[in-house]
């Protein structure tokens, strides 16, 4: 393994604005066009690869990275964080992305105000460095959002019974920050945002991403046509793919946000090969879209500061990176709306305390250790635990590891069962 890479001899940091601007990329006022679920396999990878990092490389990158500083933007006390037992410090990183699909390839018909967050994940990285877990809300959950500042200082009161990512759209990443915050109690470390072109690029750097359509996909009004089978997604298909909602999985957002799921597991995995590590071409094309797409807070605003904390976690097993969407149920009140369930709450608690989470709690989880439909997709490593290998099924004790996504759960996102 190699070691990371110092900081160049000499360098000093320069402080920044609000808005920073680093090497020749000029940090946009405007919200980002995001998809959202690309750090994990940023993080790993930067830290497995440090040792192509000459000067150059580094400053290469590191300039390719916009930077944003939102405290400022932050209203009224955030919670205070959590003491553990463990080696380190448990992590929390909140990645937020919007899509407004506007024009002809238009999928969802938002247009006018449609640049809104319709991916919100919570990373949560275990004090021990030996799990982690991608949480995802659905863009549609009501909530009550608190009073917050927008990027020009303007302030937003508070608001009850709104859709998640309202938050976003009269907010940015400052008012998403303070809505997950105050309802669920976790102090965040980080947050970044994943710019949503960077997410085609990224995909393109590594050749492409294996998933499993389980029957065709014929949505040719908004250029979208896949045959049935195991295939690799490149460019605008991938794209159309996880953005798709109403030719796959009936036009629920869960079971997109399902596919998403599998369909980042998959990218890890990818990312991981030998396939791409061995190819220092694909590996440095995927460096640049990914440090050209991340938008962050100043503690990852540079190339060391994210390979330090993605070495951190270089023993997490695949099997060990899990994905899931918070409890969620059908709101009472409006059948195109949800709520989270009593169960939400003790998802966030055992985050907050850095607990494993039960087969209760974790259902229905995809892993990039055993991505559905994935001929290719490596073996889970060997100092991971039982999780990635647990039967299909959603399990309902409370014993430990966590169950893989069950046939059904996989049906309704429209993934090969």
């Amino acid at each position: 393994m190699s070691t990371p890479l110092p900081p160049p001899e000499g360098e000093v940091a320069t402080p920044v604005p609000r808005v920073t601007t680093r090497g020749k990329r000029r940090a946009r006022r405007r919200r980002r066009h995001t998809v959202a679920k690309v750090l994990v396999a940023t993080l790993v990878v930067l830290g497995l690869v440090t040792g192509l990092s000459v000067t150059y490389l580094y400053r290469s990158l590191s300039g390719n990275l916009t930077v944003l500083d939102i405290e400022d933007s932050l209203v009224g006390e955030r919670p205070e964080k959590v003491e553990v037992a463990g080696p380190q410090e448990p992590l929390n990183v909140l990645v937020m992305g919007s899509d407004t699909r506007e024009g002809e390839n238009n999928i969802d018909g938002l247009t006018g105000d449609g640049e809104r967050s319709d991916t919100t994940l919570l990373l949560h990285f275990s004090a021990d460095r030996e799990r982690a877990y991608g949480v995802s809300i659905p863009r549609d959950s009501m909530v009550n959002r608190p009073q917050c500042k927008n990027e020009d200082g303007e302030t937003t009161p508070a608001a009850d019974y709104q859709m998640w990512n309202v938050a976003y759209q009269v907010g940015g990443p400052a008012c998403t920050i303070q809505q997950f915050e105050s309802l669920t109690g976790i102090r965040l470390d980080h947050f970044v945002v994943v710019d949503f072109t960077g997410f085609q690029d990224m995909v393109d750097a590594v050749g492409g991403v294996e998933v499993c359509i389980p029957e065709t996909i014929d949505d040719r009004k908004h250029g979208m046509y896949l045959e049935a089978g195991t295939r690799k997604l490149e460019g605008i298909q991938a794209l159309n793919y996880v953005r798709q909602r109403y030719a796959l999985s009936g036009g629920s957002d869960v079971g997109r946000m399902k596919r998403q799921q599998a369909f980042i597991a998959s990218m890890v995995n990818t990312v991981l090969s030998s396939g791409t590590l061995a190819r220092p071409d694909r590996l440095l094309n995927f460096l640049q879209a990914a440090t050209e797409s991340l938008t962050l807070d100043e503690g990852l605003g540079d190339l060391w500061k994210i390979a330090k904390l993605g070495y951190e976690f270089r023993g997490i097993g695949l099997d060990q990176v899990q994905f899931m969407t918070i409890p969620i149920e059908v709101d009472p009140n409006d059948p195109n709306r949800l709520v989270w369930t009593e169960d939400a709450d003790d998802v966030w608690n055992k985050l907050k305390n850095d607990e494993p989470l039960s087969r209760r709690l974790a259902t229905d989880v995809i892993t990039a250790g055993s991505v559905p439909g994935a001929s290719g997709s490596e073996e889970p490593s060997a100092g991971g635990s039982d999780t990635g290998s647990q039967a299909s099924g959603s399990g309902s004790g409370d014993g430990p590891g966590v169950p893989t996504a069950s046939d059904e759960a996989l049906a309704a996102a429209g993934l090969c069962t």
